[in-house]
């Protein structure tokens, strides 16, 4: 089999190898005479020079072609051939490129017989056709400009046929920042001509299929700038282009082609024409029966983080047929800007609550104001990280909206915050960098903990922790108790397991310590029992806080078996833990069994036999000299009385 393979690729490069031969041989035909410098002939009464530069020719990318196979009318074998040839078709291969060709404007001007408009030869050249990665070809990327520039230049025949705004293209690209990334930087990534406009189906602008259409333009310059919302810092959703363009700005309005400067399309709509109305505090208007202030205090928005942002920028739906120019312009979009936080407010459980029209559910502007937006590292926003736990107080204090809608399962949730080692270092150490409800819950995509999205939810919790402990976590990972360690269908302890959700507390207190117990007991049931079996643990009974508590000997977040050589109770460091408490530690102190029992005939069977033995011969011997005591006792008796018999006798014996 394997032979036959071979026959058969030695066969096919035989063919393709004959094939190129062949070629050579016909074209070797050819440039016998037009290889002569000197060979001309008539076109169009013109004398022209018909030489074919073999080097060249045999450099391009048809240089494996016969010349026969563009040439298609002659015949090698009728030789010579008639002096006048039919036009080489170039959609025989390209058929695609030319039919995208025919339908743009080049290709329209030449089906209308105009001298000026180019053909694939303009372009591309004959004999000498290159590569378009061929850094000497025309269609290179760095050649492209200047390419287009022959007919599009200041000066040329094409460009005195522009309109005004068609004018100094060239010299504008030059100069904008993709012109300075090309020419200056070498950046062969940046937009050139073909980029925006296509290598062949280049079409008007007004042609709703052209790819710099106002309904196309964003489309066309995503093609690089795939991030552009990122860029502008979520300045426009890229959706709303495409679905909006009447409505949102396009690149163009800020990014003039070829020019690439910024423009202000909002002139037209100045602030000072919307505050003519809106700077009277009586402007109102009626809402299902409720008077609403439109009422807009300048100065609070001068002073917001909004302040750059004109009017226009927030309320897009407003238009000069109306009067007002802003009637019935609809609520502010505010994934405009902050596509990505709007998105995940919608799928949020307030976004839900709120899209259900619950009254309670929180808005944006709830959290973040109207036109007093201010930005997070305010100290007077609402959103300011010292602010927040009051922020959501607002709806989830005991008493309050949230509270009373989960009544029984969230409880005392803010005034728990306060009094744990979070809310402590906020509110009274000042310490900014300490867990808000942000933190865990997120600003904007709060969803609850059977979730699995959830940034709560048990299988995501340990990397929300990681956020702020992730010296803890990596720690965490290698352990018993990771998911990714051990695979069971048993449920394995995550943070809040351990030190709870909103009463954290600090873990070098005495409740902690003592607490911890009854917590690594809810699993590991049957160990914890022997625990107290043992010193340390009859000793943590009577409340010491002091004595080896669970993670002082097995680890808190780093607990691995003891077969691991980095667990703490490896044979090459169970000394060393050891001597945390008990600094005189050695190899024989530590062969102390921390959780024999002696319930355990198959894991201790030595102490159950000599507890059972031991136990045995205890009560054998109380029993035995239990029922040596409780039959010598009526002999006693009896020997006592008679004793007393004996010392009456006697008494009475004397005074006789």
């Amino acid at each position: 089999m394997l032979l036959i393979k071979r026959l058969f690729t030695l066969f096919v490069c035989f063919l393709s190898f004959s094939n190129i031969l062949f070629a050579q041989n016909e074209n070797e035909t050819c440039f016998e005479c037009h290889g002569d410098r000197t060979l001309t002939g008539e076109i169009n009464n013109k004398e022209v020079s018909v030489w074919v530069n073999e080097k060249v020719f045999s450099n391009s990318i048809h240089s494996d072609l016969e010349c026969i196979s563009c040439h298609a009318d002659i015949d090698p074998e009728d030789l010579p051939h008639a002096e006048e040839l039919a036009k080489v078709e170039c959609q025989t291969c390209h058929d695609d490129a030319f039919d995208h060709y025919e339908s743009s404007l080049h290709g329209m001007a030449l089906a209308k017989g105009k001298k000026l408009a180019p053909t694939c030869m303009t372009c591309h050249g004959k004999h000498d056709i290159l590569s378009s990665k061929n850094e000497k070809a025309k269609t290179y990327v760095t050649n492209i400009p200047e390419l287009c520039g022959s007919c599009h230049k200041d000066g040329t025949p094409v460009s005195q046929l522009n309109t005004v705004s068609q004018n100094h293209i060239l010299s504008n690209y030059t100069q904008s920042i993709h012109g300075d990334g090309l020419f200056r930087r070498g950046l062969i990534v940046t937009a050139v001509c073909t980029s925006c406009h296509s290598s062949h189906d280049i079409l008007p602008h007004e042609n709703p299929n052209s790819t710099i259409n106002r309904n196309n333009i964003a489309k066309t310059c995503r093609q690089c700038h795939t991030q552009i919302e990122k860029v502008h810092l979520k300045v426009i959703n890229g959706e709303l282009w495409e679905k909006r363009p009447h409505e949102i700005p396009v690149c163009i309005d800020c990014h003039q082609p070829h020019v690439v400067r910024r423009v202000f399309y909002e002139e037209s709509f100045s602030n000072e024409k919307c505050m003519k109305c809106h700077s009277n505090p009586n402007l109102s208007k009626s809402v299902n029966g409720e008077k609403i202030s439109l009422f807009v205090d300048l100065n609070e928005h001068q002073n917001s983080a909004h302040a750059n942002n004109t009017c226009i920028k927030c309320h897009t739906n407003i238009s000069n047929a109306r009067n007002p120019v802003c009637l019935n312009s609809g609520k502010v979009d505010c994934s405009i800007c902050h596509a990505e936080n709007v998105s995940d407010y919608n799928v949020s459980e307030h976004g839900i609550l709120h899209a259900a029209n619950d009254i309670n559910a929180p808005y944006c502007t709830d959290c973040h104001g109207k036109h007093d937006v201010k930005r997070k590292d305010d100290i007077t926003s609402s959103t300011f990280r010292r602010n927040i736990p009051e922020l959501c107080g607002e709806c989830h204090k005991d008493g309050h909206v949230a509270a009373i809608r989960y009544k029984g399962t969230q409880t005392s949730i803010v005034e728990n915050y306060k009094m744990s080692i979070h809310g402590k270092g906020l509110l009274e150490s000042g310490l900014m960098v300490t867990a808000t409800c942000v933190d865990c819950h997120t600003s904007h995509k709060e969803l609850p903990k059977d979730n699995p999205e959830s940034s709560i939810n048990k299988d995501n919790i340990a990397q929300t922790c990681a956020n702020c402990h992730l010296g803890i976590y990596e720690e965490f990972k290698k352990s018993v108790h990771s998911p990714l360690v051990t695979i069971t269908d048993k449920k394995l302890p995550v943070c809040n397991d351990c030190h709870l959700s909103h009463t954290i507390e600090r873990t070098d207190l005495n409740d902690f310590r003592q607490q911890i117990l009854n917590q690594c007991g809810k699993c590991h049931e049957e160990i914890t029992s022997t625990y107290f079996d043992t010193f340390h643990g009859k000793v943590s009974k009577l409340g010491s806080s002091k004595t080896a508590k669970c993670y002082d000997c097995h680890g808190a977040h780093n607990i691995l078996p003891p077969t691991n050589p980095e667990s703490k109770l490896s044979r090459e460091n169970i000394v060393e833990t050891c001597k945390t408490c008990h600094p005189n530690s050695n190899r024989k102190f530590v062969g102390y069994l921390s959780h024999a029992t002696h319930h355990d005939s198959d894991k201790y069977p030595y102490l159950y036999y000599t507890f059972w033995f031991m136990t045995i011969l205890l009560v054998s011997t109380f029993t035995f000299f239990g029922l040596h005591t409780l039959l010598w006792l009526p002999r006693g008796l009896a020997e006592k009385r008679k004793k007393r018999k004996e010392s009456e006798a006697k008494k009475e014996n004397g005074n006789e």
